[in-house]
C-alpha cells in the first residue's frame, strides 16, 4: 500500500464526475415531474415513441452505477486515509457504517416522502439511496482486502445474481417480497437490490486503488481507465452475443440500438458490465479534460461535493412545488423537462455552494452526515 499522506486530499475528477451524474439524475427527475409520457410509461419497457424521449430516458442510466462506483471508491479511500493517520480500523469501519445507516434512514424518513411533496410518510420502501447505504455498510467488512480478492468477490456476486434471479417467490407474501427485493429482485418494495449494485460498489473500491493510490499522474490514470473500460466493454459484448445467459431482452443485430438495451430493474449481468465500463470511461474522460481544460468541468464540482444534499434538496423542491402544488405536473414533454432542469440548476447550484460552506465550517454530526 502506497498511502503515506495523512493530509486531507480531494480528487477533483471524483467530485466533478459525481456532480455530472447528479445533474443527469436531476434531468431524469425533471422528466419524471414535467413529462407527460410518465402517465403511461412502463419503466421496465425499453420502447419509446421517438428519439428525443429515448435520449431523455436513457441519459439517466449512468446515474445509479455511477453513484455506486464512486461511493465504493470513496469508502476505500476514506478507510485508507483514516487508518494511515492512526485511527483504529474498527473505529474507521464504524464511522463508515454510521454513514451507511444514515443513508438508509434518509431514504426511509425523508426521500420516500419527498417524491410526493411530503403529503404522506412512506418509510417502508427502499431505493437507490438506501442501496448505496447498504452497499457502504457491506463494503466496510471487506475494504481492507487486497484489490484482487475484492475483484473476485465482485465478479462472483455478479455471476451469482444471474442464478439467484431464478428463485420464485410470492409478491403477496410480505417477508418474501422484502427479502427478495432487498437483495435480488426489483419490485414495489425496492428497484435496486443490493447484490448486483454492491458488486459495482466493490468494483469502485478496486478502481480506487489505481485512480487514487497506485497511479499518481493523470496519464497513468487515463491509461488505466482505457484498459479497464475496454476489457469490461469487450466482456459485455461477448456476453451479449450469447443471446441468453446474463441478458434479458433480445436484440436484432450487433450494433443496433436494441443491442445496447437490456434490463435495469434489476440489472442484467450485461447491463452491469456495460454500465461499469461506461462509468470508468466517463471518469477517464473527466481526468483527460482536467489535464488541458479544468475550467470546463468546474461547475460540476459544486453539486459533486455535496451529492446527498443535491439529491435530497432537488427532490424535495420538485415534490412540493410540482407534484403537491400541481404546478405543470406531467403536462409537457422533452422541452418542459429541459426547461425544468435549467430552472432547478439555477436554484440548486447556489444552494449547494452555500451548504458546502456550512459543512466545511460545521462540526455538527448531522450536517457532516449529509
Amino acid at each position: 500500500m502506497n498511502i503515506a499522506t495523512p493530509p486531507k486530499q480531494r480528487f477533483l475528477f471524483i467530485d466533478q464526475f459525481r456532480g455530472f451524474i447528479g445533474v443527469l439524475m436531476l434531468l431524469g427527475h425533471s422528466s419524471y415531474y414535467f413529462n407527460a409520457i410518465w402517465h403511461h410509461l412502463d419503466p421496465g419497457d425499453p420502447m419509446f415513441p421517438d428519439w428525443s424521449q429515448f435520449a431523455l430516458r436513457y441519459a439517466g442510466y449512468l446515474c445509479a452505477p455511477g453513484f455506486l462506483v464512486m461511493n465504493g471508491a470513496m469508502v476505500w479511500w476514506s478507510y485508507q486515509r483514516r487508518t494511515a493517520k492512526g485511527s483504529k480500523p474498527l473505529s474507521v469501519r464504524w464511522h463508515l457504517m454510521q454513514r451507511g445507516i444514515f443513508l438508509v434512514l434518509a431514504q426511509m424518513i425523508f426521500v420516500n416522502a419527498s417524491w410526493g411533496g411530503f403529503a404522506e410518510f412512506k418509510p417502508w420502501h427502499l431505493g437507490i439511496i438506501s442501496t448505496i447505504g447498504l452497499s457502504m455498510i457491506s463494503l466496510t467488512l471487506i475494504v481492507h482486502w487486497r484489490w484482487q480478492w475484492r475483484l473476485l468477490l465482485a465478479l462472483a456476486l455478479l455471476i451469482a445474481h444471474v442464478f439467484l434471479l431464478q428463485i420464485t417467490y410470492s409478491h403477496d407474501v410480505i417477508w418474501q417480497q422484502v427479502v427478495m427485493q432487498t437483495f435480488i429482485d426489483s419490485g414495489d418494495f425496492n428497484k435496486y437490490p443490493l447484490i448486483p449494485w454492491l458488486a459495482l460498489g466493490i468494483l469502485g473500491s478496486v478502481m480506487a486503488n489505481g485512480w487514487l493510490d497506485v497511479k499518481k499522474t493523470y496519464g497513468q490514470r487515463i491509461v488505466l481507465g482505457v484498459v479497464v473500460a475496454g476489457a469490461a466493454f469487450a466482456l459485455a459484448i461477448v456476453l451479449r452475443m450469447q443471446r441468453g445467459w446474463g441478458t434479458t431482452f433480445d436484440f436484432s443485430d450487433f450494433g443496433t440500438v436494441s443491442f445496447f438495451i437490456d434490463q435495469k430493474y434489476p440489472p442484467s449481468l450485461f447491463m452491469n458490465l456495460w454500465s461499469f465500463a461506461a462509468v470508468v470511461t466517463g471518469v477517464t474522460l473527466f481526468i483527460a479534460i482536467d489535464t488541458f481544460a479544468p475550467a470546463v468541468l468546474r461547475i460540476f464540482t459544486i453539486p459533486g461535493r455535496v451529492p446527498l444534499f443535491f439529491y435530497a434538496a432537488h427532490l424535495a423542491i420538485l415534490g412540493i412545488f410540482v407534484k403537491r402544488l400541481d404546478f405543470f405536473y406531467r403536462e409537457g414533454g422533452v422541452a418542459a423537462s429541459l426547461i425544468g432542469l435549467a430552472a432547478m440548476l439555477v436554484v440548486m447550484l447556489p444552494l449547494c455552494w452555500w451548504f458546502y460552506g456550512v459543512k466545511r465550517r460545521s462540526k455538527n454530526y448531522f450536517i457532516q452526515m449529509i
